[in-house]
């Protein structure tokens, strides 16, 4: 019998975060969820609170929470993940936050999570692996690959080790910077099977560097059978390996997928509608640049990174601050390129570059990653006169002086009477003005499955930034554009 490869589906979660910077709107998502979970994944990838929350209350004007209980129920035939523990974030969020977080996502039906500890510290991880479980949530637990003098054969074994002693429902081989190659999968992936026992193992790849294709093929044929993919538009580029694709292949190679590709045709139709619509990035495949191999910003992060340096004008330093990226790696002792560490790196880089002068200028996290509080290894591995430098400066002694309390639910709630458990945790993840806002917005409106030729065209009509008023008229029909000078700049 031919063997059975399986398919997880990240579209709506490291699809959309690797291409389009999170800024699809719930409406979309729904919509396109509504048509994934009839193709018979084995799980869609689904919520990552992490970058999310902010990102849809900041940028989109969106209140995530609706993404979550409208986007749950939208999931008939194929369970949801999300993508986090209650100890990850990329600020300081009391842990009594992060446990209500991930209690809220039980209770929308989501039991399945897949975490990571950026440094591959299983020591530190067992403690939220252990939460998790007693919470009711089971673990996909992620090794994460990189390459640096650090991260020889002999690191991976013994962390793949530490990872299976923790008895998680499932590990994940995760190649974030789509740093594999054809000849180090047939190198590690053995070893990793065979360190992992009988605990199964997914793989989970970006095509940063035009390799995933092909790498998820020999990972089936090394005998992975839980493969993560996405949906075109939002395949390739530093984003997974497209479905369609593997799919062809793996069955073209003997291997039995079961999955239905109508759904998956018309997912993809519609998110290239909307990708024309919103001038979003369409996927290609990418070739190969050595160059990946030494800054490692990881394909969740790129488009993220490019997105903030062209909000400030400075998208053509881009280049300038990959290199800048893999000497700040460097210096600070060749951390694995993953949430949050990556983006430790990537903003000291920016701000190098910017500023002109290295270290000149720190940020707060970086200054918390010097002082160890984001991980033990940066202490043993960081260049000493770096560190140095980073710290001796009053912020930095401020930072180390202060204390880090941990409240309980309970006063959490005291101190912030009259909020809703949603509400707290939007209180505690962004601001009070947060709160305020999602007050006010209404229910997300779907976008219609079927082209709409007039809503395309007012879309595209509306972007042309640079009229302060468009008209249109055929027949009957009379259509008028105003842009405003109001406070909200529109």
């Amino acid at each position: 019998m031919a063997p059975r490869i399986h398919l997880i589906d990240t579209t709506l979660r490291d699809g959309q975060q690797s291409l389009w910077a999170l800024n699809m709107r719930t409406g979309t998502m729904l919509t396109a969820l509504e048509q994934l979970d009839q193709a018979g994944f084995e799980a869609m990838e689904f919520f990552v609170p992490v970058v999310q929350i902010k990102k849809m209350i900041r940028d989109l004007d969106e209140d995530p929470f609706q993404w979550l209980r409208f986007g749950a129920r939208k999931a008939c035939q194929t369970p949801l993940r999300l993508h986090a523990g209650y100890r990850s974030g990329l600020g300081k969020v009391p842990e009594a936050i992060g446990k209500l977080l991930v209690q809220r996502v039980i209770d929308n039906g989501i039991t399945v999570a897949r975490i990571s500890d950026p440094w591959n510290d299983f020591d530190t991880l067992r403690e939220e692996h252990d939460g998790l479980r007693a919470m009711g949530m089971e673990s996909v637990v992620n090794i994460v690959y990189s390459v640096s003098p650090r991260h020889t054969d002999a690191y991976f074994m013994e962390r793949v080790a530490k990872a299976a002693s923790l008895r998680p429902w499932r590990l994940c081989l995760k190649d974030v910077g789509g740093l594999m190659t054809p000849e180090r999968m047939a190198e590690l992936v053995p070893r990793v099977l065979e360190a992992a026992g009988d605990i199964p193992v997914e793989f989970h790849a970006h095509c940063n560097n035009g390799l995933a294709s092909y790498n998820v093929q020999r990972a089936a044929e090394l005998g992975i059978r839980h493969i993560h993919t996405a949906v075109p538009p939002l395949a390739d580029g530093s984003s997974q390996p497209s479905v369609t694709a593997v799919c062809h292949n793996l069955r073209a190679a003997g291997f039995d997928v079961p999955l239905s590709m109508e759904p998956i045709e018309r997912t993809s139709a519609f998110l290239e509608r909307i990708a024309r619509r919103d001038g979003f990035a369409i996927g290609q495949p990418s070739a190969f640049d050595a160059t990946i191999y030494e800054h490692q910003v990881p394909g969740g992060m790129i488009s993220n990174l490019y997105y903030q340096l062209e909000k400030v004008g400075m998208s053509d330093r881009f280049p300038e601050v990959l290199e800048e990226a893999a000497r700040v790696r460097a210096d600070y002792g060749y951390p694995i390129m993953i949430t949050p560490l990556s983006q430790f790196v990537g903003t000291q880089a920016a701000v190098n570059v910017i500023t002109g002068d290295r270290y000149a200028q720190v940020t707060d996290q970086s200054i918390q990653y010097a002082l160890g509080l984001w991980g033990r290894e940066a202490l043993d591995h960081m260049d000493p006169d770096i560190r140095d430098r980073i710290l001796d400066r009053p912020r930095a002694r401020e930072i180390a002086a202060q204390d880090h309390p941990e409240p309980s639910l309970a006063e959490l709630r005291r101190d912030f009477p009259g909020l809703s458990d949603d509400e707290l945790i939007l209180r505690a993840y962004v601001d009070a003005d947060a709160v305020t806002r999602v007050r006010q917005l209404p229910p997300p409106t779907e976008d219609s499955l079927s082209a709409s030729t007039i809503i395309d065209l007012v879309a595209r009509l509306a972007r042309m930034e640079h009229r302060k008023t468009i008209s249109l008229q055929k027949g009957d029909l009379s259509i008028t554009l105003r842009r405003t000078d109001d406070d909200d700049g529109r």
